[in-house]
C-alpha cells in the first residue's frame, strides 16, 4: 500500500496542508519533524540548492525505516529536506505552497494564486490553502444557526475592538431568532474576548480559556459562518466544505497586500462575501479532488 511521508515545520496551519492531501488521496501517512541544526544553515540551503547539492547534513529529521512514495510539506524549513529527501528514497516530491527562495524542481507544487505563481509544468495553482474538513461534533446547534469566528491580530492586519462590536451588533440584530455561534482563536487578544463574552451569545468558545476547534462543526451546521479576514487557512476552510454561506469581516490594514486581494478574488468567483454593511450569500465550494487528481502514486 501506498504511503506518504509528511514533513512538519510545527505549524499547524501548514501541516493540515499536507495532511489534507494525504486524506484526499486516502492514503495512509506519517508526519516527522524537521528543523536545521543551526539556524544559519537556513541560508546555506538556498545556496546549496542553487548548486544541486543535496546534503543531509544541514536538517534534523528521524525518518522511520518505511517504505513512501511520497514526501511532502508546506513552509520553508522543509522544502529542502522534502527535496534531498525524495532524492535519496528515489519518490515524489510534492509542496503546498510555492517555495520561494528553492528553485521550482520539485514534482508537483502546489502554488496559491495570491502568491503569483509562474506558469510552468509541474506547478498547480490552486485558489486556496489544502484543507480537509472533519466536523467533530463539539457545537450542535439547536436551531437555525449562524457561526462567527474571530481571528486577531498579525503582521498586516489589525483588530478594532469598536469596529468588531459594531459588526457583532449588526450581526446580533440581522439574525434575531436565529442562534448564534462564536468562537476566539489562538491570536485573539484578551481586550476582544472580553468583547465578545459580553455578548452571551447562544454558543461561546473563549480559546484561551477552553483551545478547542468547533469551526468544522460551525460549517457544517450553520446557514452562514462569518471570518475575521486575518486568516487565509480559516477562509480555505470555509470556501471548500459544507454549504454554509461565507461571509469575511474586514479588518484595518496597511494598504492592498496578497492577503486582500485573496479574499477578493474570491468574492469575485462567488465563493464569499465581503462584509460592507449588507449580507449577501454566497456559498460555491471548491473542489480540491480535482486538483489532487494530479497526484499520481
Amino acid at each position: 500500500m501506498s504511503r506518504i511521508l509528511i514533513l512538519s515545520d510545527g505549524r499547524p496551519g501548514h501541516e493540515k496542508q499536507s495532511i489534507a492531501l494525504a486524506k484526499y488521496l486516502g492514503v495512509p501517512y506519517d508526519i516527522i519533524n524537521v528543523k536545521f541544526k543551526y539556524k544559519w544553515l537556513k541560508a546555506l540551503s538556498y545556496f546549496f540548492d542553487r548548486l544541486g547539492i543535496c546534503s543531509k547534513y544541514l536538517f534534523e529529521a528521524d525518518v522511520p525505516k518505511v517504505h513512501y512514495d511520497l514526501v511532502t510539506g508546506a513552509g520553508s524549513t522543509t522544502y529542502y529536506a522534502i527535496k534531498v529527501l525524495a532524492k535519496a528514497m528515489k519518490v515524489k516530491s510534492v509542496v503546498m505552497m510555492l517555495p520561494k527562495g528553492y528553485r521550482f524542481d520539485f514534482d508537483i507544487i502546489f502554488a496559491q494564486s495570491h502568491d503569483d505563481p509562474p506558469k510552468q509544468d509541474g506547478i498547480i495553482e490552486i485558489p486556496v490553502n489544502f484543507s480537509y474538513i472533519e466536523p467533530k461534533g463539539i457545537y450542535n446547534a439547536q436551531k437555525k444557526s449562524i457561526g462567527i469566528v474571530i481571528g486577531g491580530n498579525n503582521k498586516i492586519f489589525s483588530m478594532s475592538t469598536e469596529d468588531l462590536r459594531r459588526q457583532l451588533d449588526f450581526l446580533r440584530q440581522h439574525y434575531k431568532g436565529y442562534e448564534i455561534a462564536i468562537t476566539t482563536s489562538p491570536r485573539t487578544s484578551r481586550e476582544i474576548e472580553v468583547l465578545v463574552h459580553g455578548y452571551k451569545f447562544d454558543y461561546e468558545v473563549i480559546y484561551s480559556e477552553n483551545p478547542i476547534n468547533p469551526i468544522p462543526d460551525f460549517l457544517d451546521q450553520c446557514e452562514t459562518v462569518f471570518i475575521t479576514g486575518d486568516s487565509t487557512s480559516m477562509i480555505s476552510e470555509a470556501v471548500a466544505y459544507g454549504e454554509s454561506n461565507v461571509v469575511v469581516l474586514p479588518l484595518r490594514s496597511q494598504g492592498d497586500n496578497k492577503f486582500t486581494r485573496f479574499v477578493s478574488s474570491l468574492a469575485r468567483e462567488g465563493y464569499l462575501y465581503f462584509f460592507n454593511g449588507k449580507i449577501v450569500n454566497k456559498n460555491k465550494k471548491i473542489d480540491f479532488g480535482i486538483y489532487t487528481e494530479k497526484v499520481v502514486l
